[in-house]
């Protein structure tokens, strides 16, 4: 079976998507998975061992250049050579159902009460009711699955095996990161600024916790934060700046992400890494929070259907507040780290014996006497021996 999933952005929707594929990948091992994505958006999808080819389209690009859509279209006719048997749009825009329509015959994507651009749904042959205001990772991992006859319930997605991939990263990273303290990513941006938690209070949190606080940032405003926000504190590093692959990787190595309703915060999700995000004018109804995932929301009341970008209530979070859930996520990490390198050390006390060498000691124990008994097994397994006689 040859699937493509349509889903062209932005980044956060992508990783919140990309957790149905190794349902899909369990139920069909041997499907052709492709994903059509925006171009700036490709690298957070490489390396993905359940994607077989992450197709790239610029459409955004159409909104200054109207003549590139003969080129748009010529490349979705290429793709569409592939014959896919199922198309699956998992955004629900014109602009994505067109594009999977485009694709294949066969299409499926959200039902018209679903989807704000009830439009869409009229190219689908196969549509998929799921609310609006449902919870979004329930609304990707549906639409994705349920096409496919496959069922996912939270307690599948609780489960979850990490599923963004990163290769060759930029070298840099670990020049940043240190082994005696905690590594604490900040992301600081989003693409409203009503989405964005006060640097202020980022530096706050920062000095409450001292350990290593890594900012990413993305534009010539976030690093210009940034370097406030190290003239405040000892204890802010700015990184340079990433590609998502690079992204990925430093947030796999981190302890613990805080950030902003975006996608950065998210990819933290995405690698089973403890992270706070932190909402405002958004729903917190966007991710599931889990012992490691944790979010925190201003008072003020979303209507999901009609987002208010003047919703600045996320200045008036205490940090506080955020502080104290960061210590007990760090607290819990350290246990766990404790609790593996302890197993990890038992382990590795236990060594392996080669088959010739066993029947060797079972064809000397006939007439060896308890001395040399204890003598031998000693040099064999790295054991000290102590002559109890003596």
């Amino acid at each position: 079976m040859k699937i493509a999933i349509v889903k062209l952005s932005a980044l956060g929707d992508i990783v919140h998507a990309m957790v149905a594929l190794q349902f899909i990948k369990e139920q069909h091992p041997d499907a052709q998975i492709d994903w059509v994505v925006e171009q700036r958006f490709a690298d957070v999808l490489k390396h993905q061992p359940d994607i077989d080819n992450v197709l790239t389209v610029d459409i955004k690009a159409l909104k200054t250049n109207k003549i590139g859509i003969l080129a748009e279209i010529k490349r979705l006719r290429r793709y569409a050579s592939k014959h896919y048997d199922l198309v699956i749009d998992a955004q629900g825009l014109l602009k994505s159902s067109i594009t999977a329509r485009l694709l294949g015959n066969n299409v499926s994507g959200f039902d018209s009460n679903s989807i704000r651009e009830q439009a869409a749904s009229w190219l689908y042959s196969v549509k998929v009711a799921v609310p609006y205001d449902a919870n979004t990772i329930d609304r990707n991992t549906t639409v994705l699955t349920q096409p496919l006859n496959i069922s996912i319930n939270r307690e599948k997605v609780l489960a979850k095996k990490p599923f963004l991939f990163f290769k060759d990263e930029d070298e840099r990273i670990n020049l940043y990161l240190h082994r005696n303290i905690k590594n604490i990513v900040l992301v600081i941006g989003s693409t409203w600024e009503s989405r964005n938690y006060p640097i202020e209070k980022f530096v706050k949190i920062a000095e409450a916790l001292k350990q290593n606080c890594l900012i990413v940032w993305g534009n010539d405003s976030e690093r210009k934060k940034a370097e406030w926000m190290c003239d405040q504190t000892e204890y802010v590093q700015i990184m340079p700046k990433l590609d998502l692959n690079s992204l990925k990787a430093l947030i796999a190595k981190a302890d613990l992400v805080i950030g902003n309703d975006t996608g950065p915060t998210h990819m933290a999700w995405g690698l089973n890494r403890p992270s706070i995000t932190i909402f405002g004018p958004t729903p917190v109804s966007r991710v599931y929070q889990t012992p490691i995932n944790k979010t925190i929301k201003s008072a003020s009341e979303v209507n999901p259907f009609k987002l208010n970008k003047q919703d600045f209530s996320i200045c008036e979070i205490d940090e506080q507040e955020i502080i104290a859930m960061a210590e007990t996520l760090l607290a819990e990490k350290s246990l766990s780290d404790q609790a593996n390198i302890q197993s990890s050390t038992e382990h590795s006390l236990v060594k392996d014996v080669d088959n010739s060498l066993l029947d060797d000691i079972a064809n000397s124990l006939i007439n060896i006497d308890m001395d040399d008994f204890f003598l031998l097994s000693g040099e064999i397994f790295g054991l000290p021996y102590t002559n109890l006689e003596t």
